[in-house]
């Protein structure tokens, strides 16, 4: 280099100085930042100049590029004060303690009065502080708290990635992985090489039954970091999670419903936090349950499924029937009300209408258990129970009775009257027996004493005696 150049170059690099700081005061930071830089490409040995673009880099939240550049003029100008301040705010920034430490402690020693970091001393108290408590509520997993802590933290530190995925872990966790996906993908844009990141991304896929996927992005983030713990840890946990969903529903097609009820059971104990693949392992043990005929234990993994995603149609649909098979028809007819909000097929109609039909068969006399014979009875057989059954429960015989007593005998004698009066008549026996009756539930118009008189006139009374027989 000539030695006009040598002069000629410097000044040439400060009139482009003086045009950045132009720049900069007017806020036109791109700007600023194109003359800093030519005059670095002319005196690339000049600390002021990295110093001015690290200024630039701060006000357009470039902390990375600030920080390298004030690092450079430090390194350029060992006694560089301001340089260090703008390496302590980078460092907070960027949510690195040990960074702002080592900066505070050098411009403390180039200058002991100096109050320049007072800010970031009391920043870096706070981030000691809150890393601490967020450290305890993670191991303790109280993935809330973490992210109510982590949200306070990245106010004080925005450009800090370890933060920022940090959170969206534990997003994932709580089941917000819309949330942790934007997360994750905003900082893979800006660093494709980052392993957290990708972690996080194989993260969401997990948490979203997505688990080829899921094992792809954790062998991702293991061949950029193979030391990655949690990566490690999930790679194995979504194999074996896979393995075992595979096998169950082998077992279970095949017909070996109480190894595939085992296999579901152990494949639950795996991660309770995995809600998505959860409620399909409950749902499949729930039809595993139905068929070995534990329709309760059926109806609590269905509880359980709905309890996760109230939109789970078909736990809807196996409730509504494992209700009906334990003949609690009004919690039968609730679930198929709730699958046809659901889904309006007329298969859904259907299974509502009828368990509505059972629900009111339900609610209908069983005029053969009143009797105490069997739906095949003959006449005969009908007028034999009437009469032993009318004899027992007849209020003359319980006249010396307690009020309560001659109350529920009473009502007893009504109810064989009616189930006489039914049974007994051939037309609304074939009704009764038909099920006809139940829309209509129509009831027997009579004085069962009446029938009682009527029935020992022509049939006989007790001992050949007239109505007023003793007992």
């Amino acid at each position: 280099m000539s030695s006009e150049e040598i002069t000629f170059l410097p000044r040439i690099a400060e009139e482009k100085k003086k045009l950045g700081n132009e720049q900069y005061k007017a806020k036109n930071y791109q700007s600023a930042l194109k003359f800093y830089s030519d005059a670095i490409s002319l005196c690339p040995d000049s600390s002021t100049y990295y110093g001015n673009r690290a200024a630039t880099y701060m006000m357009m939240s470039n902390y990375t590029n600030a920080l390298n550049d004030a690092r450079t003029a430090v390194r350029l100008d060992p006694n560089f004060e301001k340089a260090y301040v703008r390496i302590a705010k980078c460092c907070v920034a960027k949510g690195d303690i040990i960074g702002i430490e080592q900066a505070i402690k050098k411009i403390e020693e180039l200058d002991p009065q100096s109050n320049a970091v007072e800010g970031e001393k009391q920043t870096l108290q706070q981030l000691r502080q809150l890393e601490q408590t967020i450290q305890n509520n993670y191991d303790s997993k109280y993935y809330r708290n973490v992210v109510y802590y982590l949200d306070a933290a990245i106010k004080l530190a925005p450009a800090c990635y370890r933060y920022r995925l940090l959170k969206a872990e534990c997003l994932a966790f709580l089941g917000r992985c819309d949330e942790a996906v934007d997360i994750a993908i905003s900082v893979i844009k800006l660093d494709s090489t980052s392993a957290d990141a990708i972690y996080v991304r194989g993260l969401c896929f997990y948490y979203t039954d997505n688990l080829e996927k899921g094992i792809k992005h954790f062998e991702l983030a293991l061949q950029l970091d193979p030391d990655h713990k949690k990566a490690k840890e999930m790679r194995t946990k979504s194999k074996t999670l896979k393995d075992m969903k595979e096998k169950g529903n082998v077992l279970f097609k095949s017909g070996r419903y109480r190894e595939a009820q085992t296999i579901y059971t152990d494949a639950l104990k795996i991660d309770e936090l995995n809600k998505e693949i959860n409620s399909k392992l409950l749902y499949n043990r729930a039809l595993v349950n139905s068929k070995i005929g534990n329709t309760r234990d059926a109806i609590v993994d269905c509880t359980n499924v709905l309890d996760i995603n109230a939109q789970y149609l078909k736990a809807l649909l196996l409730r509504a029937r494992c209700h009906n098979d334990i003949e609690k028809y009004e919690e039968s007819v609730s679930d198929y009300e709730a699958a046809l909000q659901l889904q309006k097929t007329p298969e859904i109609k259907k299974l509502l209408r009828d368990a509505k039909f059972a629900l009111k068969k339900s609610k209908r006399k069983d005029y053969y258990k009143i009797l105490g014979i069997p739906r095949n009875a003959s006449d005969d057989e009908i007028k034999k129970a009437y009469r032993k059954k009318a004899l027992v429960h007849h209020p003359d015989r319980h006249a010396n009775s307690s009020l309560d007593e001659r109350k529920e005998q009473e009502l007893k004698f009504k109810e064989v009257g009616e189930a006489y009066a039914i049974l007994s008549d051939p037309r609304k026996k074939v009704r009764y027996d038909n099920d006809q009756d139940i829309e209509d539930q129509e009831q027997p118009d009579f004085d069962p004493n009446q029938m009682f008189r009527h029935f020992f006139q022509f049939s006989g009374g007790p001992s050949g005696a007239s109505f007023g027989f003793e007992f």
